[in-house]
């Protein structure tokens, strides 16, 4: 049985499609790249996986459980704008990611121990404690990005979702957080699905790459029919070049 299932997912705004027949079976511990162009539901799609929203038609399932009806800690989200609060330190702000108040004073004191030792964890496993005691502003903007998928990691999720995560970043600090990114997801062996508009990143990221896109298109109302699933690219193995699928797809790379 597949990790994540999505069986005949639709989704519609006002009455229109955005999705329709989307059908994918992942595996645990696969990076899942997401690419299109502009309004294809990417979004949309990575929203459902997190149950934020709930399809139209169809079902996603995580281990053949339940479809869920809201987020729980079981997905961690990542969004290109940086989630984190400018008034909490870091320290602070992984605390208030898994829902305690800060100061922690009104916890039992084994509560407290074991929330403090938990973002202890994450700070060393993101490379944040030598900073640990200072505000956002004081960081940069691939530090503040670490920090927002530590916040995201403090409910240890079996799923990350990343939406554009380092879009905001420049050239140099974005290279870093790749890097980053990969021991992560090799020390954790999570489940991740990145949204990106650079089809290189998606290639280079993902073991698989999923192009969504709309199969059918009416020219007299180009918002007639919802986007699914076009391309399902194994980049593990090669095979055809990213430059191919950029071909065929002029639009992919174009900004939302």
């Amino acid at each position: 049985m597949s990790f994540v299932t999505v069986r005949d997912v639709w989704q519609s705004y006002g009455g229109r499609p955005i999705l329709e027949r989307v059908n994918v079976d992942i595996e645990e511990g696969e990076f899942i790249s997401i690419v299109g162009a502009s309004g294809c539901g990417k979004s949309t799609f990575l929203r459902m996986l997190l149950a934020q929203e709930l399809p139209s038609r169809g079902a996603i399932q995580i281990e053949g459980g339940d479809p869920a009806k809201e987020p729980g800690i079981e997905r961690g989200v990542v969004f290109q704008k940086y989630s984190v609060f400018p008034h909490l330190t870091v320290r602070q702000n992984l605390l208030a990611a898994e829902g305690f108040c800060t100061p922690l004073g009104f916890l039992p004191r084994k509560a407290r121990k074991s929330a403090n030792m938990r973002s202890q964890n994450t700070l060393d496993r993101i490379g944040l404690s030598h900073v640990a005691d200072q505000y956002p502003a004081s960081l940069s903007g691939g530090m503040q990005q670490r920090l927002a998928i530590g916040q995201a990691l403090m409910a240890t999720p079996r799923v990350l979702l990343l939406d554009e995560p380092f879009g905001a970043l420049d050239p140099g600090t974005r290279l870093q957080m790749h890097d980053f990114l990969m021991e992560l997801r090799a020390e954790t062996g999570m489940t991740i699905f990145m949204v990106s508009h650079d089809l290189e990143e998606a290639f280079k990221l993902g073991d698989r790459v999923l192009v969504f896109d709309k199969p059918r298109w009416d020219p007299h109302d180009p918002g007639l029919y919802g986007a699914t699933i076009t391309y399902d690219f194994d980049a593990r193995t090669g095979g055809i070049p990213y430059q191919n699928i950029l071909n065929d797809y002029p639009g992919l790379m174009a900004a939302e």
